[in-house]
């Protein structure tokens, strides 16, 4: 058994203990075995849960989903302050440091009347923190972890900031469409299938950008949409979909798409 005070509430203090003892001899064997690749996809994992309960507007499950983001926070740290690299207080401290420095509209004397003047000094800041010279280092820094519609997204916009841009969505629209002739032929010869689908599903993000739609977002509620008419082909089906040729299915669809719109 541990030394450690059970309480009706707990604090930050706490948290951080209790992540030490179960990093120490006689913890967790699991929480010892983990290291930050072990538990990577875990922190992606909680943080997309986290986004979830935000969309849904549920604030009794933000508030644990927060916690659990946390808790990868502080397990990340625990490991780093074991292994003599940093520890909870730096981090802390660099996020503070951080907030300080990218807000001289705040803490300094720059002038930001709205949020997107706001933001221009935020990204200001951030370029000279990061010595990023060029756009092409500003590009080079987005998160290459992040989902592919979003880094394509903020990789467009970055690019936009610089110039590299068309004025209108007309463009992207043909540039859509000649993107969708490219992966035609690569399909029809079999090659270079995966550049061209590539290619088409980044030229959708440009064409969304222009029109205030969220690739990332876009897709998220057609993946809902499709769950959505599944469904409801499985009802009009009487079940199994097995046995049911590609004529009959595509029956059912229209009619599963046309009962959404009554």
């Amino acid at each position: 058994m541990v030394d450690f005070q059970i309480a009706e509430r707990y604090g930050m203090d706490d948290l951080l203990k209790i992540m030490e003892l179960l990093r120490a001899p006689g913890g967790c064997p699991w929480d010892r075995a983990q290291t930050h690749r072990s538990i990577r996809s875990n922190m992606l994992e909680e943080a997309y849960e986290a986004a979830e309960a935000i969309d849904r507007m549920d604030m009794a499950n933000l508030k644990e989903e927060l916690g659990d983001v946390l808790l990868q926070v502080v397990f990340h740290a625990r490991m780093a302050q074991e292994a003599d690299q940093f520890d909870f207080d730096d981090v802390v401290d660099g996020i503070c440091k951080k907030l300080v420095f990218r807000h001289p509209h705040v803490f300094g004397t720059a002038e930001a009347q709205d949020p997107e003047k706001a933001l221009d000094t935020w990204d200001g800041q951030k370029r000279t923190e990061k010595g990023q010279r060029t756009a092409g280092d500003a590009l080079d820094s987005v998160a290459r972890a992040l989902p592919a519609l979003t880094r394509a997204s903020k990789l467009q916009h970055k690019a936009a900031k610089a110039g590299f841009d068309w004025e209108d969505v007309s463009p992207a629209l043909d540039k859509l469409s000649e993107e969708l002739e490219e992966l035609r032929a690569a399909v029809q010869e079999g090659s270079n299938v995966e550049e061209e689908l590539g290619d088409l599903l980044f030229a959708a993000v440009k064409v969304g950008r222009f029109v205030q739609a969220d690739g990332e977002t876009a897709l998220q509620k057609a993946c809902e949409k499709f769950i959505r008419r599944f469904r409801r082909v499985e009802e009009l089906a009487g079940g199994g979909l097995e046995g049911l040729d590609v004529p009959a299915l595509e029956a059912l669809w229209r009619r599963a798409k046309a009962a959404e719109r009554h």
